[in-house]
């Protein structure tokens, strides 16, 4: 007995160390479980990542399109100009309203009495809807986009009003004939306005609301939906290229002229490069003789005093620094690659010498030159054989053979006319391209007239021929 009570005691110790053990092999157990778990549940995280990825860029790309097209859909592309305003005819601009109004005028009174006989809609309902479906049309005009929303919103309305009308087994629907008619002109509308966003959202909503109808009740639909879903989709297709294309030449137009526009800016800075290169040499050779002067000066005055000397050499240096600045500008006037004319600039006194060479050309030309002319500035002296120059070139170019008179003299009262005239061309055909001229024509002669202070009349004669009138001052002007 003794033996027993002395074991009893130990019993519950030998249960709480095999119930330890056991905890503790079920923790040694349970931790490669745990870490077999995780390892197992990380590659099905990224793989579950990996394929949400391309599902969410899918999902926003999908409602960033969505969003797109909404926006298009509710913002005109020009709201208020009208279909063909730019056209430059008022018959044409005119145009658009008068087919929409026929349009409507046809479409409208067709419609109600479709509605009310046909489809036996209420008169009053068909009048309102056939209203709204047809004289939207005269807004299409100015702002088409908002048309389609009443146009598209009231065609809509009125295929659940057909669905509950007692005529309309056996008929078309939800689109009648002049349901299709109207909106294929309102689909012309928009092609030649909108975006090619808002063509294809408006396309694409005309798709949605056929395929709800084909839902709703599939035995009533039939093929009009698919036509009108067609229909629209090709003539907003042709009008959307019309568009682009007309788009495309008038830009190709605007382009074209802002090109003349930049060649005739640089025809004109050429031209007044090339005056300003010229006149280098009239100045310069008075410049120069005021340096000889200067220098030379103490030298041919006797007994001039100590002051005047100093003022000469002043006026000496002061003139050649001036030579030496008018040579550094000639260098920037100077085309790049190009070469210095070495000879000496002509005057009226090679005029003769032109005009035979215009003879030899084929140009049967007199010339009445005054014999009075050794007064003449040398600027004018240049600027009136430049304009006889470039008178003749043209003459040779544009009107081959045509009689020509050339005059240079002086009215008496300070100012030399120089008159080149030319009958029309004894030659038919295109003109030829050959002449001496500087190749600026009239933009050069104007240039040159101005530059002295005169005046310059050109223009065409009645028998076919041209006039060519400077008039050049032979003396210092106001301006």
């Amino acid at each position: 007995m003794k033996d027993e009570q002395r074991r009893r005691p130990r019993l519950p110790q030998t249960a709480a160390r095999v119930r330890g053990r056991l905890q503790s092999a079920g923790s040694r157990a349970a931790g490669p479980l745990r870490a077999a778990g995780a390892r197992a549940a990380g590659p099905l995280r990224a793989a579950g990542t990996r394929a949400a990825g391309p599902l969410r860029a899918v999902g926003t790309r999908t409602n960033g399109l969505v969003r797109s097209f909404g926006v298009a859909l509710a913002t005109p592309t020009a709201d208020g100009e009208a279909l063909l305003a730019r056209a430059s005819s008022p018959w044409v601009r005119l145009l658009p309203y008068g087919v929409a109004l026929a349009f409507v005028a046809t479409l409208l009174p067709v419609t109600v009495t479709v509605l009310v006989q046909d489809y036996q809609v209420n008169g009053a309902l068909a009048g309102a809807l056939a209203t709204a479906q047809t004289a939207p049309l005269l807004l299409a005009v100015t702002r088409p986009l908002q048309a389609w929303w009443v146009i598209f919103t009231a065609d809509v309305f009125g295929g659940f009003v057909l669905l509950a009308a007692d005529g309309v087994d056996g008929r078309p629907w939800p689109w009648t004939p002049m349901v299709v008619v109207g909106y294929l002109a309102l689909m012309l509308a928009l092609g030649l306005r909108e975006s090619r966003r808002a063509l294809i959202g408006v396309w694409l909503m005309t798709g949605a609301a056929a395929t709800v109808f084909e839902l709703f009740s599939p035995h009533r639909a039939g093929g009009i939906t698919l036509l009108l879903f067609v229909l629209s989709g090709v003539v907003l297709l042709i009008t959307a290229t019309l568009r682009g294309r007309g788009d495309a030449e008038r830009r190709l137009v605007e382009q074209e002229t802002i090109s003349e526009a930049e060649r005739a800016r640089r025809t004109l800075l050429e031209e007044r490069a090339r005056i300003a290169r010229e006149l280098h040499d009239v100045v310069a050779h008075h410049m120069s003789v005021i340096t000889v002067q200067a220098d030379s000066a103490p030298y041919r005055i006797p007994g001039l005093p100590d002051a005047a000397r100093e003022e000469f050499t002043s006026i000496a240096a002061g003139a050649r620094e001036s030579l030496a600045e008018m040579r550094r500008l000639l260098v920037v006037l100077r085309s790049e690659g190009a070469e210095g004319e070495r000879a000496p600039q002509p005057g009226l006194d090679r005029v003769q010498q032109l005009v035979e060479a215009t003879v030899r050309a084929g140009v049967p030309a007199e010339l009445s030159l005054a014999a009075d002319l050794d007064g003449v500035p040398q600027a004018v002296d240049l600027s009136a054989y430049r304009i006889v120059q470039e008178a003749l070139s043209n003459i040779v170019r544009h009107a081959p053979g045509a009689a020509t008179r050339v005059s240079v003299r002086p009215d008496g009262t300070g100012w030399l006319n120089v008159l080149v005239v030319n009958g029309p061309a004894a030659e038919k055909g295109s003109p030829v391209e050959r002449g001496s001229g500087t190749g600026h024509g009239l933009v050069g002669m104007r240039e040159r007239v101005r530059l002295t202070g005169g005046s310059l009349d050109t223009g065409p004669l009645p028998d076919g021929g041209f006039r060519v009138a400077a008039r050049l001052p032979l003396g210092p002007t106001d301006s």
